[in-house]
């Protein structure tokens, strides 16, 4: 049993796990009852590791408010951008992959205590193999 707050909770989950992408979808739980609307992207905030080169980060929890790439859980019926060919519409932003986007484009908020949020697809900048990459 955990002491934490449910959200900080599934942060720290989220930190010390090996594989952040399954950390991520474990901790935000079932989603069928979850329904993205218009062009919003739901994507998983990415925590960075608690430990970094063997050094233990002091507050992980600073990642869910600063955090700049999220792994991409579900998408709208209109999560496309004008510009794309009908046939690749929504592959910049498929689900499973991780995405880079301005924090002030995100609408921040928790499913199930996990840290997640709304981005338009349009407001997605970069798509990376590596959430590692970006700081």
């Amino acid at each position: 049993m955990s002491l934490l707050p449910s959200g900080a909770a599934k942060v720290a989950q989220i930190a010390q796990a090996d594989d952040p992408k399954t950390a991520i979808v474990k901790a935000v739980g079932d989603l069928s009852g979850v329904e993205v609307n218009s062009d919003l992207v739901l994507v998983g905030t990415f925590i960075r590791n608690e430990k970094i080169r063997g050094l233990i980060r002091p507050d992980v929890a600073e990642d869910e408010h600063q955090g700049k790439v999220g792994l991409v859980l579900k998408i709208g019926p209109y999560a496309y951008g004008d510009w794309e060919l009908e046939d690749v519409r929504g592959q910049n932003a498929p689900v499973g992959a991780w995405v880079v986007f301005q924090i002030k484009d995100a609408w921040p908020m928790q499913i199930n205590g996990a840290p997640v949020r709304l981005v338009p697809y349009e407001r997605l900048r970069l798509r990376v193999s590596n959430p590692n990459l970006i700081y």
